[in-house]
């Protein structure tokens, strides 16, 4: 069973009077519990690529397919209606809402997803990434790495199918990222879930099952 099916894709931007070509021809498929890294120099599309296979922008042309359904002719509702339940991201700027606690945070996902367990399932992940006694304080009062744990928290509280991360080491120290690679790890065998991230960090790339490079926009 593939999680994701990339075909053909081809992104696009106007950019004066030639268009600018980001991503062409990209094609590839990702089995289910599979985990995978997206590599490649500044600007070879990466992240337009992770974009486009969460359904948070739509390609030019070609088709996404996600846990068997294609995202082809869905608008914004339908496709944020296909990633609840279903989609965990991880960015690298972490992404917490400033004025919500870590618990808050965390069961947001999963009340948006209708999950009547969110706030169980909220501290039952935040204990799982070591942060069961922070549960009440604000992004402001937690450190760069207990942050991106309660972005992971938040990622696995909703039990996603697919897990995309984009450079999630990213603002870390090394010591911190290599314990955010280690949990984050742990939870994809925990879960069974599939994983693509996009990153810099060979280390990161090395622990995936399989390796996705990208040069000048087409997989090398």
């Amino acid at each position: 069973m593939n999680a994701v099916i990339a075909r053909e894709l081809r992104k696009e931007v106007k950019s004066g009077e030639t268009p600018l070509v980001i991503l062409t021809g990209v094609s590839f498929e990702v089995s289910a519990g599979e985990s995978v890294a997206i590599v490649g120099q500044s600007g070879s599309g990466k992240t337009t690529l992770l974009s486009l296979l969460a359904g948070l922008d739509q390609p030019s042309s070609g088709e996404v397919v996600i846990d068997g359904q294609s995202l082809t002719g869905m608008d914004e509702d339908a496709r944020a209606g296909l990633r609840a339940g279903r989609v965990g991201f991880v960015f690298q700027s972490f992404q917490l809402l400033a004025g919500f606690t870590a618990l808050e945070n965390v069961m947001l996902p999963a009340e948006l997803a209708g999950l009547k367990d969110a706030p169980a399932r909220a501290r039952a992940a935040l204990e799982q990434v070591g942060l069961g006694k922070r549960l009440n304080h604000y992004p402001h009062q937690l450190s760069g790495g207990e942050q991106q744990r309660v972005a992971l928290a938040r990622a696995f509280a909703g039990q996603p199918k697919i897990l995309f991360a984009d450079e999630p080491t990213g603002n870390l120290d090394t010591t911190t990222g290599e314990k955010i690679i280690e949990l984050m790890f742990e939870l994809n065998r925990a879960h069974g879930t599939t994983l693509i991230l996009v990153t810099h960090d060979p280390a990161l790339a090395r622990r995936c099952g399989r390796t996705l490079t990208l040069v000048g926009g087409q997989l090398a």
